[in-house]
Parts: structure tokens; sequence; C-alpha cells
């Protein structure tokens, strides 16, 4: 009944006409042969002029040839009709029937069809296809014409396919009749609760899989406990609200949020007329070629002088005027006694041969080293013994250390860390991006794949109190600046885990230096400190201030 077989049925009815038509021919020429050598003593004619000489009979059958052309097309047009694929299969299904019965006393038997003309290919179509099903056995009958003869029926599977044919019948017309009734009649709710009635009488497996997988009282009532116990622990309690107070910016938020559109003008031409964002507005110079866009380098370009792309400045104007319309009395921040931040110090030294002892006990140590990664880099690297040899055990008895790493770093920074005495409780992510706050996609470092993030190592020794947990993420997303300086971020995070405690640095530069941070480098300017105790040390351990060549030997 599908398209398929009414395809593979044109394609048969083709082949046997084709067949019909070679035979005839072979029989044509076979007579015309006998009555030329009959013929031959009285008046010898070639085949040629037969043919010549004989136009009509030519063209007679190119007549015939072209009438069977065009009712095979037609018999290929033929659409089987499904009420008499339902009366064929109900006479094949009688018991009384006499085979063998050819298809066109099967046509002559089915009644009350309109189609009379092309009832008879219809019944040979359907004799064909219920063969492949292996429903009935027929034979092709030569009398010249399309025939079939069935000669034997398997009435067993005939009645199973008048029964599914029914059934198809009868599914079609209950949702036909359902459709039109939820159309017509008010009361459409109750048809579709027989509906699902007849259902689960058809399906009771499903019925019962839902049941068993339908929670009960029991288990609603614990979970809706857990979901209010989930509910109560992840409300604040009291300290870090008290915590959080502590460490609000004071003054409202004085922090300003970039503009995705980048500069002004871009932001008015996608319509924002009032945006009070942060915008940048573009260097250019006398060498920049605006058709080649955007420098993938931005501020942190090297070249700028001479680099032919554009660049960007943070547009100061709109900032200003912005800030001080949203700030108009912003009130004095008073630090607490708690939170007391000292002034900055530092030590110009080499760490390798530095005497950590004077220096005292730290409750936070970060460090920057300068690992050898194995790429060429624009400062001095320490070797991995050297590192693993710097006397950072001496700064502390507990507390926390972050320590980080890139690269071949990150194993080998795990290492120092154990055998330094900590233990790596977590790790902070640095996401980097550009001057337009967009992921840095051409990062200098990697070997394989273009680095576009560090990471901080996080360290524990002991058991350190007073720690505020749970305050910030493990991830900073923040801009690109000079080579190897890391984000200022990191200094409020660590202030607010461990406030008001000392703090130093190690590997420092001078953009490191800051407020309650001691900052040790070789590349900051001389030594200042403010400590009395602290200086007092210092002064009896080097006495002439020189902290950058190793220590003389001890002559015994």
């Amino acid at each position: 009944m599908s398209d398929a077989w009414e395809e593979i049925q044109a394609i048969k009815s083709k082949r046997n006409s084709l067949r019909e038509r070679l035979e005839k021919r072979k029989k044509e020429r076979q007579d015309i042969l006998g009555t030329s050598l009959g013929n031959k003593t009285a008046s010898p004619v070639s085949l040629s002029e037969v043919t010549s000489n004989n136009p009509t009979s030519n063209s007679k059958e190119d007549i015939k040839l072209k009438q069977e052309s065009l009712e095979e097309d037609d018999s290929i047009k033929i659409k089987i009709n499904p009420g008499l694929e339902k009366d064929l299969l109900k006479l094949l299904s009688e018991v009384t029937l006499l085979l063998p019965i050819s298809s066109e006393e099967l046509s002559v038997k089915l009644k009350n069809h309109s189609d009379e003309g092309n009832k008879c290919k219809q019944v040979s179509n359907l004799l064909e296809k219920f063969a492949t099903q292996k429903l009935i056995t027929v034979k092709d009958v030569k009398d010249g014409k399309f025939n079939l003869s069935v000669t034997f029926v398997e009435v067993s599977k005939v009645n199973a396919m008048i029964a599914e044919f029914y059934e198809e019948v009868n599914t079609l017309e209950s949702e036909q009749g359902a459709k039109r009734k939820r159309e017509f009649s008010p009361e459409h709710k109750n048809i579709e609760d027989d509906d699902k009635k007849k259902k689960e009488k058809k399906e009771p497996k499903t019925d019962i899989m839902s049941l068993l997988s339908m929670s009960s009282t029991k288990e609603r009532e614990s979970k809706k406990i857990g979901e209010e116990i989930l509910e109560l622990l992840s409300r604040p309690t009291a300290k870090e609200r008290s915590l959080s107070e502590r460490f609000r910016s004071q003054g409202g938020k004085q922090l300003m949020e970039f503009c995705q559109y980048g500069t002004k003008g871009d932001c008015e031409r996608n319509g924002v007329n009032d945006c009070k964002k942060l915008h940048f507005k573009k260097i250019i110079q006398k060498h920049t070629d605006e058709a080649l866009g955007d420098c993938s380098f931005l501020n942190t370009c090297f070249h700028m002088d001479t680099c032919k792309y554009v660049h960007y400045e943070v547009d100061r104007c709109s900032k200003n005027d912005e800030s001080s319309q949203a700030m108009p009395n912003v009130p004095d921040i008073i630090a607490e006694s708690s939170t007391t931040l000292y002034p900055p110090q530092w030590v110009q030294c080499d760490l390798r041969f530095l005497d950590m002892t004077v220096l005292g006990k730290f409750a936070v140590i970060m460090a920057d080293p300068p690992w050898d990664i194995h790429m060429e880099l624009p400062y001095g690297t320490m070797s991995d013994d050297e590192m693993r040899q710097l006397g950072i055990p001496q700064l502390q008895d507990e507390g926390l250390i972050f320590l980080w790493v890139t690269g071949r770093a990150m194993e080998l920074g795990r290492e120092c860390l154990k055998l330094w005495g900590y233990e790596r409780v977590d790790e902070i992510i640095w996401v980097k991006t550009n001057q337009l706050q967009r992921i840095i996609r051409t990062g200098r470092t990697g070997h394989w794949l273009n680095h576009g993030k560090e990471h901080c190592l996080v360290g524990m020794k002991g058991n350190p109190q007073n720690l505020n947990r749970g305050l910030d993420s493990d991830v900073i997303v923040a801009e690109v600046r000079a080579t190897s300086h890391k984000p200022d971020e990191i200094y409020g995070m660590i202030e607010r885990l461990s406030p008001g405690t000392r703090k130093i640095e190690l590997f420092g530069r001078p953009h490191n230096i800051q407020p309650n941070w001691i900052t040790l480098g070789n590349q900051v300017d001389g030594i200042r400190l403010v400590d009395q105790e602290l200086i007092e040390n210092f002064e009896k351990r080097y006495p002439t201030g020189n902290c950058m060549a190793p220590p003389p030997e001890n002559s015994h």
C-alpha cells in the first residue's frame, strides 16, 4: 500500500511487458523468414525488401507497441484501493475457493467496485504483493495478457492479515470519532479519562512501573526536611554577616564596570545614550592604520611607538564626570584597630643568600619565583635545586603560603610545598584578560598552547587561627599588565582572609610594594624598614646593609 510497493509493481509490470514485446518480435521475424524461404524459388526477395515493401505492417506494429507502452504507463499510475484489498483477502480466505484460480476470475467475483476497468490490473498487483509476503503462491499465465494464477493459499496467514487490517481501520475510525466528539461535545474531559483508562488496561506494566517510581510519603517528607536543612545551612551566620559588613567598601561602590561596547561612540551607535559604565578611547598616532584593527597585545604591546595596529586608553573625561556625579559626599574611610595597615617596607636582597631568621615570623607568605620553565624570559631564573633550598621554612611556624606557578613549575611547586612543610589546601586561578576585558588568546607563554591563565597554589602549615573562610572565590579575572605582574586583586583577597597580620612577599618588584607587607627582591630600591624590632635585628646581622652578596665562609 506504500509508494515503494507501487514502484516495485511498476518496475515488474514494465519488465513483463518488455518480455512480451520481445517474444512478439521474435515470432514476427520467424514468420517473415519462413515466408521468404518458402517463396524463394518463385521470387527471391530479401528481408530488407520485404520490410520495405510492407510499410503498413511496420506502422501497425509501431502503433501496437505505442499502445502497449501507454497501457504500461497507465498500469504504473494505477493506485490500489484499500477496500478492494480487504475484499480480496476475504475471498482468498474462503475455504470453498477452488484452486487454481486466475486473477481475471477473482476480479469477476469481486463486485461493488466502481473502477471496473482497472480492477483486473489492481487484483494482479495485489496478488503479487501477497506472493512477496508469502501469503499465496502464484504462476504466470501466458495468454498474451498480464494475468496471474493462484495455486496455493496460506489461510492462517491471510486471516491474520485480515485481523490486522480491521484493527488499523478500527483505530483510525475511533481516533476520528474521538476527535469529532472533542470538537462538538462539552464532555471531552470524560472521553479523555476513558481513553486513559483504556490505555491503562492495555499497558498494565507501565502503570506498575509508574507506581513503583513514585516517591512515598516518608521519602517526600525526608526530602522536604533535607531541603529545609540545606536552606538553613546556606544562610549566612551572624559571624559571616559581620565579616561581610566589616570588609564592605565604605562610601558605597567605588568600582566602575566596563561597557561591553568598548568606546563611547560604539555605545551610542548601539542605542545606549546615557551609559554610566567605563569606556575606552582609541590612541591614533601618525603610524596607526585603523584598517588593520586592534592590536592583540593592546596596552601590553612592547612596540607601541611603532606598532601600526590600534591601541586604547581609558576615557578619563567620562570617568571623572560620572564618578563625581555618583559619589557627591563620600565619607572618610576610618580603619578599625584590628585591620590597621602599616606602612610598606622592603629590602633589596638576593633571596638565595639572605638569612631569613632576622625577619621574624609571618602569618602569610606570597612568592612569585623566577621558575626555570625552559623558555626565553626577560629576567633571570633560578634552578630547581636553588628553589628547593630557599629558607622559607624559617619564616613561618604556622600560616598560609601563596605560590605562583606556571608551565612545568606546577609540579615543581607542589614538590617544594611538601619539602618546605606545607600541605596544599587550595588553588587560585587567574584568568587573563586584555585591556578591553576580553580573554587573552595570544599569551606569550606555553610550549603547545597559548596560556591564558596562571595558577597560585595555596599551602597551609600547622593550624592557623582567625582565618575568614568563604569570603572570596578561587578565580580572579583580571587584566594583564607588565611581564610577570600579578593581579593586584590578590592583595585584597589575602587581607580579607587574614586581616591585620604580618605578611611578606618574596621575589617582589617596585609595583608589588603594598601597605602591611614586607617586600623582598633584588629589583626593589634599597632598604626601607619601619618596625623598630626588625630594624635592630637587621642591623645586627647586616651592619653594612648589603644583602646582595653571599655570606663569607666561617673560618674554624
